[in-house]
């Protein structure tokens, strides 16, 4: 078998066959396409078994960024709660075993909608059941309580917009390529007309289909944690409707729920209010705030691929580029 790139294949399966009961080796690893920030390989041993293995992107990585330990504990905490989440099995510290740190997970079978399709293969029964339970989760989540699974020092709980804006202000500024004035003119009108937070829950950060694994029309598995932390829950649900795309909007026929079959955002929209008892009137303020924290998150991810960093994925620059300018314009309207 050969090498792949990101994997220490002689050194991680050493220390994985010390942790992991009955582990055959050899152990072979591939790259689990999909991932523009952390690297996720999927890897089985000798006998069969599959698991999954997460580490930090290749090279330099920014300064707090891609924190394995804190993805992994929050894994680990919520599979006491209801939210469908991964076992974890094992977190390396060592950066001498595979040069970062990474962690092991269970591999759950099911699909992952990257686009509308693999969607597709869902009966229209399938695809409403799936969205029904997408928000419910997205409840269940917000509903949980955060002290009681280990999470209340996770993060401070209060002013999460305000802790958001400087964090990707930042991100932006260290990542920055070109100069973009509408993300400028955005993040103003962030800070004007930020609203007051009322309550505080884990937000997952990135709740979106294409962090999800679907089977028999149910979310199997919630994944990708590393934005996670505490504060406003209307931030999760304002990215949601973001993605949650409708037939007939703009470029629906790519996006994963553009084919139909699917609830409205609008049924997405009241029954969260009545799982949560938490009123959506503001929403276009969150629905601004992710389309602009999505644009920095992207400048991210924009040059982390331009300088090589992702390793050898096939990756469109131009395109991207475009799609952080056009977020930057949707921030700007959902605002005015």
């Amino acid at each position: 078998m050969g090498a792949v790139e990101g994997i220490n294949l002689e050194a991680v399966s050493e220390w994985l066959n010390e942790r992991i009961e009955g582990l055959a080796l050899p152990l072979e690893f591939e790259l689990i396409a999909g991932g523009h920030s952390n690297l996720t390989y999927r890897f089985t041993d000798a006998s069969g078994r599959a698991f999954v293995l997460r580490r930090p992107p290749l090279g330099h990585i920014l300064e707090s960024a891609h924190d394995m330990a804190r993805e992994h504990r929050i894994i680990s905490a919520l599979v006491k709660s209801k939210v469908p989440v991964p076992q974890t099995y094992a977190l390396c510290e060592d950066k001498s075993i595979n040069d970062q740190q990474f962690y092991i997970m269970e591999f759950v079978e099911g699909i992952v909608p990257h686009n509308s399709t693999v969607l597709e293969q869902l009966s229209s029964d399938e695809r409403r059941s799936f969205g029904l339970h997408v928000i419910e989760v997205l409840a269940d989540l917000h509903n949980t309580d955060i002290d009681a699974v280990g999470l209340g020092q996770l993060a401070k709980k209060e002013d999460y917009l305000a802790r958001q804006l400087k964090r990707w202000t930042q991100q932006w500024l260290a990542t920055k390529t070109d100069e973009i004035p509408d993300m400028d003119r955005s993040l103003e009108l962030l800070h004007e007309k930020r609203p007051e937070q009322i309550g505080a829950t884990v937000v997952h950060g990135d709740y979106r289909v294409g962090n999800m694994l679907i089977a028999n029309g149910k979310m199997a598995a919630l994944l990708d944690w590393e934005l996670c932390t505490l504060g406003d829950p209307l931030a999760d649900v304002g990215y949601l409707l973001n993605t949650w795309a409708e037939p007939g909007d703009p470029a629906s026929e790519t996006a994963p729920t553009g084919i139909g079959g699917f609830p409205t955002r609008q049924e997405l929209s009241d029954l969260y209010e009545e799982k949560t008892g938490r009123s959506l009137a503001e929403i276009n303020y969150y629905r601004a705030f992710s389309h602009w924290r999505l644009a920095a998150i992207s400048q991210g991810v924009y040059k982390r691929y331009s300088v090589g960093a992702m390793g050898h994925q096939e990756f469109d620059l131009e395109k991207y580029m475009e799609g952080i300018l056009a977020k930057a314009k949707i921030a700007i309207k959902l605002l005015s």
